[in-house]
């Protein structure tokens, strides 16, 4: 009986070079992208003036208007079937992830909000948009220099895009997260306002920078720290971030084996918690454990081939130990997602690297389709694009599975200083500050492969963008809590199943 799994695969793998594959896209490109030639970029005046046109066919007021259409499609039917092509017997999880509250809700609906956006009207301010830029994929991790930087964090659904996608996508879900805390209108809306503000004053500082500073530039955690320091609130919110970089330092391969593995008579294993987490002998008992080795072996070294030169010299230096399915998240529940246990010099040098489905983006269906044949390799192009530094093991592979399916996976290490915000620990003012920071690190993303004179120049330096932006957040959040509703009803008449875990 065909086994529901892309690690194993009858044949060879999937040849795919280590550099660009691309093909036709609708996609508009991200700026800069054309090829290097004689003809002069233009001026900075050139590129405001092209900012302010846009103001002509696309107001900035109008930003701030929401109504859904009387045609607006159903939205558990957008999720079911985006559930489609998931493991099943995750689904149920991942809907129950998503009915915990209004805000996990919406964590798991990029693809609702996807298709909400493209019919409203849209700047040609194009950028490399994150997809899925709520507060809860902004976060720590280790830069190659080993400095705890701070950014986004998942770029499952990346892809050039109008820039005002990612602000009203990071934008709602501080309206919604503030309801999901408790506070007052008044304080969502000052909470609402600093994303708009961060992202606009960071977007004029950048206009104003040479290419290479915007590209070098970055938050690290030290900076943060000063930041908090000379704030009104530095005593309690200092003690609570320094509590949540402590906990991410400790996040790397060494805190994840002793928590992830056992020892047995066969060496280091993964310990298996289903559904949550489960080995990949449990999953296809029936074939041969030296054949399943085999086949392993063979798509870590096509992954391989995505990495350049000394990282593919660094991983040769660790040997494969144990592979096993680990659910992930909440909207990416249901795709197929992969610890894989690699040990260097022995059991206390191990490497963890995770590998995770990636399906066409949610934008796709709005934006056109990725230039990128392979959507790992959209992914991780997207993220190198998008964050100052990335994992050093970033890289991509396609498997043939047994089931006759091709999939596209992207690589990455598991935990590496890994960190995120405790939103349901935060107080308006807490909120407030890390609004700021997730405004401004938007920005950044943007201006790297945007015209960030443009856009800046459109914005203007007024408050008007923030004002339009915070308004919207509060309508959506309307809709959201609507959505919410739909998928509550749908676990009530049994049209959805649902499980805790």
């Amino acid at each position: 009986m065909p086994v529901e799994n892309p690690w194993l695969c009858h044949g060879p793998m999937t040849k795919e070079p280590a550099q660009t594959t691309t093909r036709p896209t609708a996609s508009r490109a991200s700026a800069g992208s054309g090829p290097i030639g004689r003809t002069p970029a233009p001026s900075t005046q050139e590129r405001a003036d092209r900012g302010k046109g846009e103001r002509l066919a696309t107001r900035r007021s109008v930003h701030a208007e929401w109504q859904p259409r009387p045609d607006r499609s159903d939205p558990v039917a957008l999720l079911e079937e985006q559930s489609e092509s998931r493991v099943q017997e995750l689904v149920p999880i991942r809907y129950g992830r998503m009915l915990v509250s209004p805000f996990t809700f919406y964590r798991g609906a990029a693809a609702l909000m996807a298709a909400d956006l493209a019919r409203e009207p849209r700047t040609n301010l194009t950028v490399q948009l994150c997809g899925d830029a709520h507060l809860s994929n902004f976060g720590s991790y280790m830069a190659p220099d080993r400095r705890l930087t701070f950014s986004l964090n998942d770029f499952d659904e990346t892809l050039p895009g109008p820039f005002e996608w990612d602000v009203k996508r990071l934008v709602a879900s501080f309206a919604v997260a503030g309801r999901d805390r408790g506070f007052s209108t008044k304080h969502r809306a000052l909470v609402n306002l600093a994303v708009g503000q961060a992202y606009r004053e960071g977007m004029q500082d950048l206009a104003t920078r040479k290419r290479m500073d915007t590209w070098y530039a970055r938050l690290d955690v030290d900076e943060i720290k000063s930041m908090l320091a000379s704030s009104s609130a530095a005593g309690r919110d200092l003690k609570r971030f320094n509590k949540n970089i402590a906990k991410a330092q400790t996040k790397d391969s060494l805190k994840a084996f002793d928590k992830l593995v056992e020892t047995t008579a066969d060496g280091p294993r993964l310990v298996s918690d289903p559904p949550l987490i489960v080995r990949l002998d449990d999953l296809a008992s029936d074939v041969d454990r030296d054949s399943l080795e085999a086949t392993v072996r063979g798509i870590l070294q096509t992954y391989r081939r995505s990495l350049q030169g000394d990282r593919r010299h660094l991983l040769e230096g660790f040997h494969y130990a144990d592979t096993a399915r680990k659910v992930v998240g909440v909207g990416s529940v249901g795709t197929r997602a992969w610890i894989v246990l690699m040990l260097g010099h022995g059991s206390d040098d191990p490497l963890f690297l995770q590998a995770k489905e990636a399906q066409a983006s949610v934008l796709e269906p709005y934006l056109g389709k990725s230039r990128h044949a392979n959507h790992g390799q959209r992914i991780v192009e997207g993220q190198r694009l998008m964050q100052s530094a990335s994992d050093i093991l970033l890289g991509w592979v396609r498997t043939d599975g047994l089931d006759g399916v091709s999939r596209d996976f992207y690589v990455r290490q598991l935990w590496d200083g890994k960190g995120s915000a405790v939103v349901e620990a935060m107080d308006h003012s807490a909120l407030t500050a890390y609004a700021r920071l997730c405004g401004w690190t938007l920005a950044r993303a943007h201006a790297r492969s945007g015209d960030a004179a443009a856009i800046a120049s459109y914005i203007g330096k007024g408050d008007q963008f923030d004002r339009a932006f915070a308004t919207f957040a509060e309508v959506y959040a309307d809709q959201n809590e609507r959505d919410y509703a739909a998928l509550k009803e749908a676990e009530r008449s049994a049209r959805i199943s649902t499980q805790v875990a």
